[in-house]
């Protein structure tokens, strides 16, 4: 080096990494742990003689029990979502624009929240509302029901009341983001124009949430679709989403063919979702909607 700096030659300069060196660790980890398992499951759907056919595809979709779980799947999603989107707007709202003692620790307990697992809120939920519950303990012993006259956990509602419990976190978290950024000045003015609380809301406040109402929305739906715990654990009669038909066909019938051919189907549902989900951030903005 020396020799060469002396005689007014600069040092070779190093070669450059080829970039699909860089690539090529990542993909092998998501091929061995993420699409290897996938194609097992692709190709378990497609028969397991050796014979590639959609003939079982035809056969589950066209059947019932399938018909009834992608029904639930759905109808749960879709209500949970909805209930989250009210609940969590309304409660980012007094968080955020009310002022009470303990409004920030609040906020701060939303990240807790979204690290507990689900079954904590089935396992209260059953402490609470169920048939040996606290609350049907109590209305027993005060008016002498012969039966637990509060019910409704057993059923699709406890299911969605469960849902919402868990998933609304995940729609103040970008709501309370969104919040504040939100100028003080702009609600002082229409408060000082004899703008009423309800407008101020609509006209002010709605629009600056709206990107992040659709991305926390968006996300509940996606998690709402594939929540295979809650539905479990509470074992609503009569309630089998998709995820839990595919428990139920692999672990308990040892139809595998047909669990595979169920979780393709909530595969390219939960994957539509998802990319629903991007759309949506990516119109609006991630930073405008609080997604980190």
């Amino acid at each position: 080096m020396a020799d060469a700096a002396a005689i007014g030659l600069a040092p070779a300069a190093p070669r450059p990494t080829p970039a699909g060196l860089w690539v090529a660790p990542p993909l092998l980890i998501l091929a061995v742990i993420f699409f290897y398992p996938l194609s097992l499951i692709v190709r378990q759907s497609l028969g397991d003689s050796g014979v590639l056919t959609l003939q079982h595809f035809q056969e589950v979709l066209s059947s019932r029990q399938f018909l009834d779980g992608l029904y639930y799947t759905i109808v749960i999603a879709v209500t949970a979502t909805a209930g989250c989107l009210v609940l969590g707007f309304v409660l980012s709202l007094v968080i955020a624009f009310v002022p009470f003692p303990g409004a920030k620790m609040a906020a701060r307990l939303i990240d807790t929240i979204i690290a507990f697992p689900t079954f904590l809120v089935t396992l209260a939920f059953t402490f609470i509302y169920g048939s040996a519950g606290m609350l049907n303990g109590s209305l027993i012993h005060l008016f002498g029901f012969e039966l637990p006259p509060v019910d409704f956990l057993y059923s699709r509602w406890g299911v969605i009341l469960a849902e919402i419990t868990v998933f609304t976190p995940f729609v103040m978290r970008p709501l309370l983001a969104t919040f504040s950024l939100i100028d003080q000045a702009q609600i002082e003015v229409a408060s000082s124009l004899g703008a009423k609380p309800l407008r101020i809301v609509r006209q002010v406040i709605l629009p600056a949430a709206l990107p992040a109402l659709l991305a926390g929305g968006s996300l509940c739906l996606l998690l709402t679709v594939n929540e295979f715990g809650i539905v479990l654990f509470i074992g609503a009669k009569d309630v089998i989403t998709l995820p839990l038909l595919v428990y139920s066909k692999a672990i308990q019938e040892f139809d595998y063919t047909t669990a595979c051919v169920i979780a393709v189907v909530n595969i390219a549902l939960s994957l539509g979702l998802y990319g629903l989900y991007r759309m949506a951030i990516g119109y609006f903005g991630g930073d405008r909607a609080g997604v980190v």
